[in-house]
C-alpha cells in the first residue's frame, strides 16, 4: 500500500521483505554510504526496465518493511509486477536482490605503507593495554556486518557532557549518538613490548618461554628462529583471522641493558619487525611503562617514513582524568621531542586518549578532562568510560570487543578506531 507524499515529495510505501535480504540491503547501503530508499528506488528502476523479472528470491518470513520512493514509482512497479504475474513482495525482493548484485559491497582501503600506532605513557595503570586491544579488536572488525558506533561528531558533544554528572552518566547511552556501520576489516598484528606481559595474558594468550625466542632476541641481534613463528592468531570468529598477537616475554625486563651494546639501537625494533609488515595493515605496539631505551626504538617505529601521509602513523598517549597523568604525559613528550630534535625525526601524535573515564568522581576529573581538551595539539581523540565490561573482558580473557560488542566501552573503541584511520 501507498501512504501520502512527504513534505519532501516522496511518498512513504509499505512491503514486506525477508529478514536476511533486508540485513543484507542494511549492510550494503552502509558499506556504500548511500539512503536506503535510495538502493531500492534504483532496485525497483532496473528491475522495472528488464525485459522479463529475475530469479526467484525466497521470501518465506518476510515481515514488513517500509520506505520512501519518487511519487509514481510505486504505482510502476504494481504494474509491472502485475504483468510478470508476481507478487508484491517476490517483486520487491528481486529488486533489493538486483541492486545487491549491480553494487558489490567495496574492497577494504588498505593502507599504501603499514600504519604503526605507538600506544604509550610512562606512567603505568592508565589503561594502555585495554586501549591497544580495543582499538585493534575495532579495526579488524568484519567489513560485512554492522556494529554499534558512536560517530565521530558525537565526540565533541561528549566531551561537553562529560563535565556534569548526569550528562556523564548518558551520554554514551544517547541512541542519536550511535549508529551502525560496517567493521573497518584491517589486518591487525597487536604487539606486546612490555614486560608484564599484560596484554598477552589478557588475550588469553601465553607468554612466551624465558629460554625460547622472543622479540627481545630479534632487536638485540641474538635471534633464535623466524619472528613471524611466534605469531598467534586471536581465535575469534568476530574478527576472522585478521587480528594476531606477538606475545610479550619476560626477559623483556633486560631489554635496555641488551640494547646498550646494539648499534643504532632506535631503530631495533623497526628491524625485527621490518619483515611482518607486508602481512598487515596496522601494527600497534603496547609499550612499557617506561622511559628508557625501549620507548626510544618505539618511538623510533611510530616515526613518519618517506611518502607517508601525516596521521597514519605516530604515538597515542593514553592518559586518565587526574593529576598524576599529566606529570608523565610531560615526561613523554620531552622525550619524544628530544627525538625529534637529535635525530631529525618527524615523530607524530595521533591523539590523547582519555581512558577509564568517571564523571561521577566530581572536580578532579572533570577539571582534568578539561585540561586535556585544553591541549589542542594533540587533540583528544577517544573518552573512554570506566565500566565493567572491559574489566570482566580482562578477567575472562576475551577480546572485549566479542565479549560485549553493545557495551559503551566497544562503542567508544570503534569511534576511537574511526577517529585516527
Amino acid at each position: 500500500m501507498s501512504m501520502p507524499a512527504t513534505s519532501n515529495d516522496r511518498a512513504k510505501v509499505v512491503s514486506k521483505l525477508p529478514g536476511w535480504l533486508r540485513q543484507n540491503l542494511k549492510i550494503r547501503t552502509a558499506q556504500l554510504g548511500i539512503e536506503i530508499q535510495t538502493a531500492v528506488e534504483q532496485g525497483i528502476s532496473m528491475w522495472c526496465g528488464l525485459a522479463s523479472g529475475t530469479a526467484t528470491v525466497d521470501t518465506a518470513g518476510a515481515e514488513s518493511f517500509s520506505t520512501f520512493l519518487p511519487p509514481g514509482q510505486w504505482e510502476e512497479f504494481r504494474s509491472i509486477a502485475e504483468d510478470r504475474r508476481v507478487s508484491l513482495i517476490q517483486g520487491l525482493a528481486q529488486s533489493v536482490q538486483l541492486w545487491l548484485d549491480s553494487n558489490p559491497a567495496p574492497d577494504v582501503e588498505r593502507p599504501a605503507v603499514t600504519r604503526r600506532i605507538v600506544v604509550c605513557n610512562q606512567k603505568g595503570g592508565v589503561g594502555k593495554t585495554a586501549i591497544t586491544a580495543g582499538m585493534g579488536e575495532a579495526l579488524s572488525e568484519n567489513p560485512n556486518q554492522l556494529y554499534p558506533v558512536r560517530v565521530a561528531k558525537a565526540l565533541a558533544t561528549a566531551l561537553r557532557a562529560s563535565e556534569s554528572e548526569d550528562d556523564a552518566a548518558g551520554s554514551d547511552n544517547d541512541p542519536l549518538a550511535v549508529e551502525k556501520l560496517p567493521g573497518l576489516g584491517m589486518r591487525v598484528l597487536l604487539v606486546d613490548f612490555d614486560p608484564q606481559c599484560h596484554l598477552t595474558n589478557q588475550l588469553g594468550a601465553a607468554p612466551l618461554p624465558m629460554e625460547g625466542d622472543s622479540l627481545t632476541n630479534h632487536m638485540a641481534g641474538d635471534p633464535r628462529g623466524d619472528l613471524k613463528d611466534l605469531i598467534v592468531s586471536i581465535d575469534d570468529d568476530h574478527f576472522g583471522g585478521r587480528l594476531h598477537l606477538l606475545p610479550a616475554c619476560h626477559d623483556a625486563f633486560l631489554l635496555d641493558v641488551r640494547l646498550s651494546a646494539v648499534r643504532a639501537r632506535e631503530a631495533a625494533l623497526e628491524r625485527a619487525l621490518l619483515p611482518l609488515e607486508g602481512d598487515y595493515d596496522v601494527i600497534m605496539v603496547d609499550c612499557p611503562p617506561s622511559l628508557g631505551l625501549s620507548m626510544d626504538a618505539a618511538a623510533y617505529y611510530g616515526r613518519r617514513r618517506e611518502g607517508e601521509q601525516p596521521g597514519q602513523s605516530g604515538a597515542l598517549i593514553v592518559v586518565q582524568a587526574e593529576d598524576s597523568s599529566a606529570d608523565a604525559y610531560d615526561l613523554l613528550t620531552n622525550q619524544i621531542e628530544d627525538l625529534r630534535n637529535d635525530l631529525g625525526l618527524d615523530v607524530g601524535y595521533l591523539g590523547i586518549v582519555v581512558n577509564l573515564y568517571d564523571g561521577r568522581r566530581g572536580y578532579i576529573a572533570t577539571s582534568s578532562l578539561q585540561g586535556w581538551i585544553d591541549i589542542k595539539d594533540p587533540r583528544v581523540v577517544g573518552l573512554i568510560s570506566d565500566l565493567k565490561e572491559q574489566k570482566e573482558a580482562v578477567r575472562m580473557k576475551q577480546p572485549l570487543l566479542s565479549y560485549a560488542p553493545a557495551s559503551q566501552q566497544a562503542v567508544g573503541m570503534r569511534a576511537l578506531a574511526r577517529e585516527i584511520s
